[in-house]
């Protein structure tokens, strides 16, 4: 039998496969195919999944495991920091170690387990970087500039300011008032910006941030390859990257931010090394479910959910709780 895991940071929600413990490790296709169905609300366990995280062994010296990351449509993700947080609890678990590197598309990222936040609400604390301003790094075309930071953007908005970077997933950050975050906009933006266009040829993630206070954000995404999400990890870290950079005299830099989102909290802080950034993100990485099947249902074309055995936790109801208060 092989055991999955459903998960989530802020309720980010994920299938989680190790295919070390296969005799003969999905293919890419079966992947893509297997991600698409075990996340469809419709058909998948559970009611779906935002994506599919895939564990397998690192060639990496000093790495625990490798990451992968599919979206709900299949297409895979450079790095997801929600995700991150449940795959460094995984291998946590796995192998007892509390501080260690995963490594992911673009870069071994440090994972560390920090206190739980309350009784069965385990915290875990991930690096995003790569941070790039670059425009070839997202891309984005078009735009009439190498980098697009803080500025307005007549094509996207007449009114909003807008930041462009990659942590290494590439996003359109816009810092704005209560009003704007409660109307179509952003949705139209997410939608317009990930289907065929001219400005972002690959798509990406849009998110609005609105000011609570000095150290306090909220943040919505619309996520490529997903829509709506209850939260965005790299999102809410490129959010307090660009927040931190806005500030005057930068005195954001190093300090504890809370980012609200739909599904709860996290907290991030923003690093500066010599010319370069990268953040902190400190969340929650929750089991709601183990799953049990078998080898041979994961490679079928089309498995039979229905003979899939799924546990419930108690960690979903107690991150519940913990959240309500």
């Amino acid at each position: 039998m092989v055991q999955l895991q459903k998960v989530h940071g802020s309720q980010n929600q994920f299938f989680l496969l190790d295919q070390t413990q296969l005799q003969q490790p999905l293919s890419e296709k079966e992947l893509v195919s297997l991600a698409q169905q075990l996340t469809n609300p419709q058909i998948g366990p559970l009611g779906g999944a935002d994506g599919l995280l895939v564990v397998s062994n690192s060639q990496h010296p000093q790495v625990l495991g490798r990451m992968q990351v599919l979206n709900a449509d299949g297409s895979w993700a450079s790095m997801c920091g929600n995700g991150l947080r449940t795959v460094g609890r995984y291998l946590a678990d796995k192998y007892q170690q509390k501080t260690f590197k995963v490594e992911t598309a673009q870069a071994d990222l440090q994972v560390s387990c920090q206190p739980d936040w309350a009784p069965n609400v385990k915290a875990i604390s991930v690096e995003i970087s790569p941070v790039s301003f670059a425009a070839q790094d997202l891309p984005f075309e078009n735009l009439g500039t190498e980098k697009l930071f803080n500025q307005t953007v007549p094509v996207l908005d007449s009114d909003l300011k807008f930041t462009a970077v990659a942590v290494p997933n590439p996003h359109l950050i816009s810092i704005v008032p209560p009003a704007i975050l409660k109307s179509k906009l952003l949705e139209q933006l997410g939608t317009k910006l990930n289907q065929p266009n001219p400005y972002f040829p690959d798509g990406v993630n849009v998110s609005f941030a609105q000011v609570i206070d000095s150290s306090h954000l909220f943040v919505k995404t619309f996520e490529r390859g997903v829509g709506f999400t209850n939260a965005c990890g790299t999102g809410m870290s490129a959010a307090s990257l660009v927040f931190a950079l806005t500030q005057p005299s930068e005195q954001v830099l190093e300090k504890l931010i809370t980012v609200s989102n739909p599904g709860g909290f996290v907290q991030t802080r923003v690093h500066k090394v010599a010319q370069s950034y990268w953040i902190e993100l400190i969340g929650n990485a929750t089991i709601t479910h183990y799953l049990q099947t078998t080898e041979l249902q994961l490679h079928q074309a089309h498995p039979d959910f229905s003979k899939w055995q799924a546990v419930a936790t108690p960690e979903d109801a107690a991150y519940q709780e913990f959240i309500a208060q």
